[in-house]
C-alpha cells in the first residue's frame, strides 16, 4: 500500500527546503501577505480583479529571492506581474521589497507553479512566462525531476496568448540543450533566435547577483525566447 501511495505521488521539481525566516520576512508575511499575496484555490484567479485594470500579466516561475521580477515590475508599470516560488524566505523578501517599493503591480503565489497552471490560469490569460535558473538537477538518476518537460510546455502552450513569450536561462549547459530539445519538438512554439539558436540575454533580464557571482567564476548562460504560435 504504501508502495502504491508513492507511485501515484507527482514527481516535484524541487525539494522544500524551509530556513528560518528573519523577522522582516517573518513580519512581511503577518503585514503584506493580506495586500500581494494569493492563496492558492482550485479554482481560476480573476487577473483583472486582482490588479484592478486588465494589462498584460507576466508571470515569473521559481522567482527565487525576487530580485528579477522586482525590477521587471518597477522598471515596467504598465505590466502586470506574477510570481510563483515555493520557499517562504524567498517569498517574505519579495513581500518586503514589494511593498517597500510601493509596486502596485505585482502579486505573488507560494504554491507548486504545476498546481497553479492546472487550476488558476485561464487560456491564453498570459503575455509571457518566465523561467530564470530553475534546480538543474545535474545527476542523471534526478533527470526526471527537472521541470521542464513536454507536459509542462503543453502547459505553458494552454495559459501563454497566441503571440506570447516563454523565456527560459540556465547556466548548466547539458540542461541548456535539454531545454533547446523539448521546446524544439514542440509544435506549439517558435524559437525567436532560430532554429537550435540560444538567445541573447533580453535587456529586461537583468542579472541576479546569483548569476553574475557564476559569470566571475566562469559560468556561461545560456537564454531560450520561444514564441507561443
Amino acid at each position: 500500500m504504501a508502495e502504491q501511495e508513492k507511485q501515484r505521488r507527482p514527481i516535484r521539481s524541487y525539494v522544500l527546503r524551509e530556513g528560518r525566516l528573519t523577522r522582516g520576512q517573518q513580519r512581511a508575511f503577518e503585514e503584506f501577505w493580506p495586500r500581494f499575496g494569493i492563496d492558492f484555490h482550485r479554482r481560476r484567479l480573476d487577473l483583472v480583479g486582482l490588479y484592478g485594470n486588465p494589462n498584460p500579466v507576466y508571470l515569473e516561475i521559481g522567482f527565487g529571492n525576487g530580485e528579477s521580477i522586482a525590477r521587471m515590475a518597477q522598471t515596467n508599470p504598465e505590466n502586470n506581474y506574477l510570481g510563483i516560488e515555493v520557499h517562504r524566505p524567498g517569498v517574505g523578501r519579495l513581500l518586503l521589497q514589494t511593498a517597500e517599493s510601493g509596486l502596485t503591480n505585482l502579486r505573488i503565489m507560494r504554491h507548486d507553479a504545476v498546481e497553479v497552471l492546472d487550476n488558476c490560469l485561464d487560456d491564453a490569460s498570459l503575455e509571457a512566462v518566465y523561467l530564470f535558473f530553475p534546480d538543474p538537477w545535474h545527476k542523471r538518476r534526478h533527470r526526471k525531476r527537472r521541470i521542464l518537460q513536454p507536459e509542462f510546455v503543453a502547459r505553458l502552450a494552454r495559459v501563454i496568448r497566441p503571440g506570447g513569450m516563454f523565456h527560459a536561462a540556465t547556466d548548466w549547459e547539458d540542461y541548456a540543450q535539454s531545454m533547446m530539445s523539448v521546446l524544439t519538438a514542440s509544435t506549439d512554439f517558435e524559437n525567436c533566435a532560430g532554429k537550435g539558436i540560444f538567445a541573447p540575454q533580453p535587456e529586461y533580464r537583468f542579472p541576479t547577483r546569483f548569476e553574475e557571482r557564476g559569470q566571475r567564476l566562469g559560468h556561461g548562460v545560456w537564454d531560450l525566447v520561444f514564441r507561443r504560435l
